[in-house]
């Protein structure tokens, strides 16, 4: 029979990504993740499920990651659940199972405010490009209408909203930024 093994997580990052560099010089980030699941009973009682998963990157992804990551900040990660085996230093086989990151994306937002996150973050983290504008100066894709649609003549007699607007300040922002880090060199264990 066939199988699968493909794992998405979103979450908070649990504490500040490390990096560290295999004998052959490859990039390797470790990082938690805590996801969490929240749901009321049949009572009306609130409920909160927290999930502590360990990840690792490796390659260039590896240290872009830690480059722009921090305690608290929200992202997305895709990648294998494997069982990471190794030896202590005292000489005892230990093993854990970890997600092995292929791809991941960087989500808007600062964490911190406890489980969950949430708020505005800024970071150092400059984007590839402005976004391609639609009709009308609004960016195409998320929050942009064609015009037309529910307006007579292409003008629309409800208020403009999701409109973009370029800061102020060129304030780079991470938001939504993916990075895959392709072909990689599977871990030497």
């Amino acid at each position: 029979m066939a199988s699968y093994n493909r794992i998405i997580l979103v979450g908070n990052l649990t504490r500040d990504p490390q990096l560290s560099y295999l004998p052959s010089q490859t990039p390797v980030c470790e990082f938690g993740i805590a996801t969490n699941e929240r749901w009321r009973d049949k009572d009306g009682n609130n409920h909160e499920d927290v999930c502590f998963i360990d990840c690792k990157l490796f390659g260039r992804g590896a240290e872009v990651f830690c480059q722009y990551m921090t305690k608290g900040r929200p992202v997305l990660v895709e990648g294998k659940l494997k069982l990471d085996q190794w030896t202590s230093q005292d000489g005892e086989k230990k093993s854990k199972h970890r997600v092995f990151v292929e791809n991941f994306t960087f989500l808007g937002g600062q964490g911190g405010g406890g489980p969950g996150g949430g708020g505005q973050g800024e970071s150092n983290y400059a984007p590839r490009s402005q976004p391609a504008t639609g009709r009308g100066g609004a960016p195409a894709g998320r929050g942009a209408s064609p015009a037309g649609r529910g307006s007579v003549g292409g003008a629309s007699s409800a208020p403009a909203r999701n409109t973009y607007a370029p800061p102020a300040e060129a304030e780079p922002s991470y938001e939504e930024e993916s990075f895959n880090t392709g072909p990689r060199e599977e871990p030497p264990f």
